[in-house]
């Protein structure tokens, strides 16, 4: 192929390089120049434009394109018709995009004039929607370039679809006290959109205790059913191989193949199988209808693509994810700015539907309640952290030994919750601008959702509280800003500070999070027992 400057007298036949305008006559870029076009530009007074011809050998851009896009198109893939040296290639159905990424490399690598450019691979994808282009850079190619790129293609078809093939799937949910059936119904109705593009739907719903044994029943159940996949939902975080899903799996009669993901959200994922149906331990951002690294596995096994240790741990490379606003903390730590507030836990109650135990004494993980919430108040940046006793307040001191925590006794705490309030509140620094109240019968408050609550403080501090909620429904702990603090005195008997965000109304900013543990606590023995497992 010729590329050069040449007088108009003689570019009949060859293509015009770049568009050519000279008053009302115009010949576009790539246009091949007729002789009508030659008598019309020197009229013109045009002399002389850069032109391309192409010689013996040479193959014209489109029908190289449209050759390579074929060669290159698999199962469900379609291409279109050839333009400008560009050809597309569409998914014909929905389902995974399943490249050769070795054979695209080659393909790439042939020549600089041949290129194609795809989605990422194993992408999720609808039918009709682009996944990849050919491009000729050149306004031709030389031949022996393109049956170098056919050959090293052969019968490869590197860009393909795999179609999605499973279309059942059975959701097995864990439930603790305290965790309202509105959260798992809600979970359960995300679950059904996040299927539904691969044509798949939820088949069953079991909801069993928080705890290994009756959740390894429920697995055997649902893998024995119709359904072809199956999805547990925890109301607690995966953590370790020994925690109640991963246990109730193996008790099952299932295997492990791989637990967590290098893909943030969506960490603490779990992926196993049992008589050789998938089972995903689903993360807690999975609630989310945004999407995190579950969906990359998801959309996987549902086109019966195997998911396996190895490829779980290549998804680090693309695998941070865009900020999940319904996440308890942001990835950069103290790139939010956060409002110095003050932390507050309530340790003063009775627990008289506990039976004669406290239950803030009581182990769960190794320590008591009360220390699990004291310290979760403590590693955020609330502070200073003050606890507020009451019944049994030397033993509550003695299971606190060591923390750096202000005490506030409350001699009136059996008059009801308002007196905790009042006193914590009463002791608070003066120049404190809010507090974030938590309750010491919550455990599994993390202190990246008490960050969360003083970072949106500090995004509006004219609002009179700011609260966490799981799918609409408001959670603890809440964070009080020192507008509030005048009514607490209005308080009595077992009011805290839900009177308090009812009199704020619609000012109050809430927070959406997925965390179940803003919902979680622990109210009774059954409660205690199954939070310890």
């Amino acid at each position: 192929m010729k590329f050069g400057s040449i007088a108009v007298s003689e570019a009949a036949g060859s293509v015009a390089a770049h568009s050519v305008r000279a008053g009302d006559v115009i010949v576009r870029k790539g246009a091949t120049i007729t002789q009508e076009d030659v008598r019309r530009l020197t009229a013109a007074g045009v002399s002389e434009l850069v032109a391309v011809w192409l010689e013996a050998g040479d193959v014209d851009e489109n029908e190289a394109a449209e050759r390579l896009a074929r060669a290159l198109a698999g199962r469900g893939v379609v291409t279109e018709a050839p333009f400008t040296g560009r050809v597309n290639l569409f998914a014909a159905a929905a389902g995974i995009l399943t490249l050769d990424v070795a054979a695209l490399d080659a393909f790439n690598a042939i020549d600089e004039a041949i290129t194609v450019a795809t989605l990422p691979a194993l992408k999720a994808v609808v039918a009709g929607e682009m996944v990849a282009t050919v491009k000729i850079i050149p306004y031709g190619v030389a031949s022996d370039r393109v049956e170098d790129a056919l050959g090293r293609i052969g019968a490869v078809k590197p860009i393909a679809i795999t179609e999605y093939r499973l279309a059942s799937v059975a959701v097995v949910s864990t439930l603790l006290p305290g965790l309202k059936p509105s959260v798992v119904d809600k979970t359960l109705r995300v679950m059904s959109e996040r299927v539904a593009p691969a044509g798949a739907q939820v088949v069953s719903d079991e909801r069993v205790p928080h705890q290994a044994a009756p959740l390894a029943v429920a697995i055997r159940e649902a893998v024995a059913g119709p359904a072809e996949l199956v999805v547990v939902f925890g109301a607690s975080a995966i953590t370790d191989r020994r925690d109640v899903i991963p246990q109730a799996l193996i008790e099952a009669g299932g295997r492990i193949e791989h637990l967590g993901m290098p893909v943030d959200p969506g960490n603490l994922l779990l992926i196993g199988e049992l008589d050789g149906k998938p089972v995903i331990g689903a993360p807690g951002c999975a609630r989310s209808p945004k999407e995190n690294g579950f969906d990359w596995v998801l959309q996987r096994c549902l086109a019966g693509i195997p998911v396996t240790r190895a490829d779980v741990q290549k998804m680090g490379v693309g695998g941070l994810l865009m900020e999940i606003v319904s996440r308890p903390q942001p990835r950069a730590p103290g790139h939010a700015a956060t409002a110095p507030v003050a932390g507050l836990v309530l340790a003063a109650g009775r627990s008289t539907r506990m039976g004669e135990r406290n239950k803030l004494l009581q182990p769960v993980r190794g320590e008591t309640l009360v220390r699990h919430a004291v310290k979760a108040q403590l590693a955020s940046r609330a502070a200073p952290v003050l606890v507020v006793t009451g019944h049994q307040q030397d033993e509550i001191r003695a299971a606190l030994a060591g923390l750096d925590v202000t005490f506030v006794h409350n001699p009136d705490f059996a008059t009801g919750l308002a007196g905790s309030v009042k006193a914590g509140i009463a002791a608070l620094p003066a120049d404190a601008p809010g507090v974030v109240v938590s309750l010491a019968d919550m455990p599994n408050v993390t202190p990246q959702v008490i960050d969360r609550l003083a970072e949106a403080f500090a995004d509006r501090p004219d609002a009179p509280a700011v609260v966490p909620t799981l799918f609409g429904q408001r959670g603890n702990p809440v964070l009080l800003s020192r507008a509030l603090f005048t009514r607490v005195e209005r308080l009595t008997g077992d009011e805290g500070a839900r009177r308090l965000l009812d009199s704020a109304g619609e000012a109050i900013v809430e927070v959406p999070l997925d965390d179940p543990a803003i919902a979680l606590d622990v109210d009774t023995p059954e409660a205690l027992k199954a939070l310890a497992g």
